[in-house]
């Protein structure tokens, strides 16, 4: 037998046996001293971090982000310059699930991107879908504990989510999208991917643009039904996780090619929808979409919770020449997403391994907190300014200012010419086939025809009458047709 590493305690003390409990003689008693079983217990008791309040079952890899066109006018980002090659990891997740419910489920899916890049790490924390339920990060818990499980029957409510739905109409559009096909994909690999806020692109003069990013699958969007997916989810949870995997280990590297819409800052006051409002989307017509690079994933995690569980994305981790917008889902969650790493994984998660720069020197003065496993600054000074040629700031603007038009307070969306809950809703509505129209209607009455009260789906049939007559009229036939059958509660 070839030399094999001799076994150890986490601090590298060598293990007599790994088989037995040491206890006093033969039939006596575990004895405390046997450090090894107790060090080992201890830590097995501690294995699991918290899982993500949402977007708990995620699937991730590596890959590699090449930029083929020229976008320098508008950014003077150093991922974004022509021929940059910018190593990444991307994770996709559902939102309302536990860890280890069905990746199949009908549900959004994050879109989380983390760039490696030489001015420091990039994340792009998007979804599979161009817009969201709310906008405003104020109704965020409360969007959640609708979706997820209830507080007496443990389980996700109907009348929960179709109650919230019908009390907030600007949810009518993303609904739309949640329920139609590209709500149940077929594979991560057959997704389109988007930042869905409105972002800030600068370039080199100091000029900034409004920008936002698609990626658009290479390998055609696909997508299973209501009945497809309850069968592969029952037999095999992980199921889009091992498709991913299978077909990067095969070599079949899956790619998006990366566009964005980009809209002069002067047009943002007048344009016929708000276009800080993730509800919505801009008009392809108005603003058509550029050709920047392409996304491929080439490399499988070595270890599920090394990388995929401790990895951590944050809105706010942005680099010189990208920057934010006024869109107040986005600013909420530029808080939101560092403080739930703080909470889950701890104070230093940002230097973990799978999180860490990689092209970038970090230098700053935070020191100490739990599991700090770095050099912890060594004996350089943690104040600043000081004396000893310690790190000091740039006086350089990573992004643009945003304006302020006025005192402070708790203000509305600003509404523009076109700007309802429901235009666009519709327009999707009207936008696909008749096969998909009806695959559209029964997903959604196969759950409205569960909610135990009729105001809630009368609320929910008329945000979907107001997106377009017809698109209500047949939901309202589809899910009196089910109630017709009997007490509706499928299994």
């Amino acid at each position: 037998m070839a030399d094999r590493p001799t076994l150890t305690t986490e601090t590298g003390s060598p293990v007599t046996d790994n088989q037995h409990s040491e206890t006093a003689g033969v039939g006596g008693p575990v004895l405390l001293q046997d450090h090894n079983l107790i060090e080992k217990l201890a830590h097995f008791n501690r294995e699991q971090i918290p899982e993500r309040i949402v977007h708990a079952v995620g699937i991730a890899a590596y890959g590699e982000l090449e930029i083929t066109e020229d976008v320098s006018q508008y950014t003077r980002a150093k991922l974004f310059q022509p021929g940059a090659k910018t190593e990444m990891f991307a994770r996709f997740s559902t939102v309302a699930g536990s860890r280890g419910a069905p990746d199949t489920a009908r549900d959004p899916r994050g879109f989380a991107l983390k760039f490696y890049t030489e001015d420091g790490n990039y994340d792009l924390v998007g979804n599979n879908t161009p817009v969201f339920f709310i906008r405003d990060a104020i109704k965020f818990p409360d969007f959640i504990h609708s979706q997820k499980y209830d507080p007496r029957t443990n389980q996700q409510e109907p009348d929960n989510v179709w109650d919230f739905f019908g009390l907030h109409p600007a949810t009518t559009h993303q609904f739309t999208w949640l329920f139609g096909d590209r709500g149940r994909p077929s594979s991560v690999r057959k997704m389109d991917g988007f930042g869905s806020h409105t972002f800030q692109w600068v370039n080199t003069d100091g000029q900034a643009v409004w920008v936002k990013y698609h990626f658009k699958t290479n390998q055609g969007i696909g997508f299973l039904t209501d009945a497809q997916a309850e069968d592969i989810g029952g037999k095999n949870p992980e199921y889009h996780l091992q498709d991913l995997r299978e077909a990067i280990e095969a070599g079949d590297f899956p790619s998006w090619s990366l566009e964005v819409q980009i809209m002069p800052p002067a047009d943002a006051a007048t344009y016929r929808f708000n276009p800080f409002d993730v509800t919505k989307v801009w008009s392809q017509k108005d603003y058509p979409r550029i050709q920047v690079g392409t996304m491929t994933l080439n490399r499988w995690p070595e270890n599920y919770f090394a990388e995929v569980e401790q990895s951590a994305f944050s809105p706010a981790h942005f680099v010189d020449g990208i920057g934010p917008s006024p869109d107040k889902m986005l600013q909420g969650r530029l808080f939101a997403y560092g403080d739930a790493h703080r909470y889950r994984v701890g104070g230093n998660a940002n230097y973990l391994p799978v999180n860490s720069a990689k092209n970038a020197t970090v230098a700053n003065y935070r020191r100490d907190g739990v599991m700090q496993f770095t050099d912890n600054g060594g004996r350089t000074k943690n104040y600043e300014p000081n004396s000893f040629d310690g790190p000091v700031e740039t006086g350089r603007e990573v992004y643009a200012p945003l304006g302020s038009d006025g005192p402070s307070g708790h203000f509305e969306y600003e509404h523009h010419a076109d700007d309802d809950d429901f235009r666009q809703a519709g327009d999707l509505y009207r936008l696909i086939d008749d096969d998909a129209k009806e695959r559209l209607v029964g997903n959604i009455a196969r759950s409205l025809a569960r909610v135990s009260r009729d105001d809630i789906v009368e609320r929910a049939l008329g945000s979907f009458r107001n997106a377009d007559p017809d698109y209500g009229a047949r939901v309202d036939a589809k899910v009196k047709s089910l109630r017709s059958e009997g007490p509706f509660r499928p299994s």
